[in-house]
């Protein structure tokens, strides 16, 4: 969101009942009536704009946006990919123990995006793997789309020589030379609850990268696809089976319009912890906590940490048979519309427990303050990681052990209690 002066401007995505509510508690709407504030969430296009240097903006301190400036640093699939192998190499040039390997050359710690490739650059590449397993699956993602557009899933090369190729010259070219395709191997054994595929919603609040602090969102949850899964050939072109996104299973005919396919989190956590215990439950969440940090950690040297931003992701996660855990996507501009009454329920609190951050105690914004609000104004947030506190407690030293533990903040597991309290992260 951001305060600046004029008329009361929305966006789509957000629906205005859910924001005037918001604004109406702290007191902010009879400011905007008096035409003193206004106050709009900002598209990623607008904060292009802003931080342009053509446009010459200049943000005062009562103002705050909801996006950081390069924040597709992270948020576009190419560049996400890009930063986390940067980041591995980084540390293993250190030679951190968290970038080790198994005897098959593979991060033992690091291994949680699905091997990727940049299309048309790493076309040879991309060929090379693909002939090491021929009977592979791949699935093809644009790099700026969201909501499953554009996406297909290949099996053989044809299919993708069919897509590349131009009819006069037998050279790799993109089909149009503004959009970059991802290609990366599909999770073709993903854990299934009722013969159906599903994936993870969380949400992260990230209030600044340096020093790194951000927030995990308890309220997460899981999106099923409408139609049983099969990793039959014959079925790669229905994407009923294959995609999660609601934008696309909407669509279907066993679409349920009440529950509209989803799971809290807590649910989830309660039917692992029935079918393959507890134990193995903590350590699933643990990792995901994980892969969470360790993502905004190898973008955090690279992301425009401006003061007046802060921002909202939408992760993305798969969780296979053998419950692991892989990183899809992050999302820039998670949806905040709402498709059934309890995700209206769910996005109202989002969004209140998001400002309440942002902005403590209603009040007017200041982007010089600390950005580390009391724990009673969290409300369904909890601290994920905490750089500040980290390393001012010794939480932070290199890792010895399995990573993926909560750590309280004298560095003890936090385990206790059974349930995760998330504080600092080791």
């Amino acid at each position: 969101f951001r305060i600046m002066a004029g008329k009361v401007k929305w966006v789509t995505d957000i629906e205005k009942s859910v924001l005037i509510n918001n604004f109406e508690k702290r007191g902010w709407i009879q400011v905007a009536e008096n035409e003193d504030w206004n106050f709009y969430w900002m598209s990623v296009q607008t904060i292009r704009n802003v931080f342009s240097v053509e446009t010459g903006y200049r943000l005062s301190d009562d103002q705050i946006v909801n996006h950081f400036p390069n924040h597709y640093e992270l948020t576009r699939k190419d560049l996400m990919v890009k930063n986390i192998k940067r980041y591995r190499k980084e540390l293993e040039k250190e030679g951190s123990p968290l970038a080790e390997k198994d005897e098959n050359g593979k991060y033992i710690y690091l291994d949680f995006v699905p091997v990727t490739f940049m299309l048309p650059a790493d076309y040879n590449l991309f060929v090379e793997e693909f002939r090491k397993n021929p009977s592979s699956t791949w699935i093809m993602k644009p790099c700026g789309k969201a909501q499953g557009k554009g996406i297909f899933l290949i099996n053989k090369l044809s299919q993708i020589k069919k897509w590349s190729r131009d009819s006069k010259t037998s050279s790799f070219v993109s089909q149009s030379s503004k959009e970059a395709y991802v290609i990366s191997l599909y999770i073709n054994n993903p854990l299934l609850i009722g013969g159906k595929k599903f994936d993870l919603r969380l949400y992260v609040l990230v209030s600044t990268y340096r020093p790194l602090r951000c927030y995990m969102y308890k309220l997460g949850f899981c999106r099923f696809c409408t139609v049983k899964y099969t990793p039959s050939t014959s079925e790669l072109d229905n994407m009923f089976v294959h995609l999660t996104n609601v934008a696309i299973q909407k669509h279907g005919d066993d679409y349920n319009h009440i529950h509209g396919g989803k799971w809290t989190v807590s649910n989830l956590r309660l039917y692992l912890e029935s079918t393959r215990g507890k134990e193995v439950t903590n350590k699933l969440f643990d990792e995901i906590h994980w892969i969470i940090v360790q993502s905004l950690k190898a973008v955090a040297p690279v992301m425009n940490n401006d003061k007046h931003c802060f921002e909202c992701y939408g992760y993305d996660i798969i969780i296979d048979d053998k419950l692991k855990p892989w990183l899809i996507e992050v999302n820039a501009s998670p949806s905040l519309t709402s498709s059934t009454a309890n995700d209206r329920i769910l996005k109202y609190n989002l969004i209140n427990d998001t400002l309440n951050i942002a902005v403590p105690n209603g009040e007017i914004p200041d982007c010089k303050w600390n950005k580390s609000p009391p724990k009673e104004v969290l409300g369904n947030y909890e601290v994920l990681y905490d750089e500040e506190m980290a390393q001012s407690d010794g939480t932070d030293r290199d890792l010895r052990s399995r990573p993926g533990q909560s750590m309280g903040v004298k560095g003890s597991r936090a385990r206790d209690s059974g349930k995760p309290v998330l504080t600092t992260w080791k």
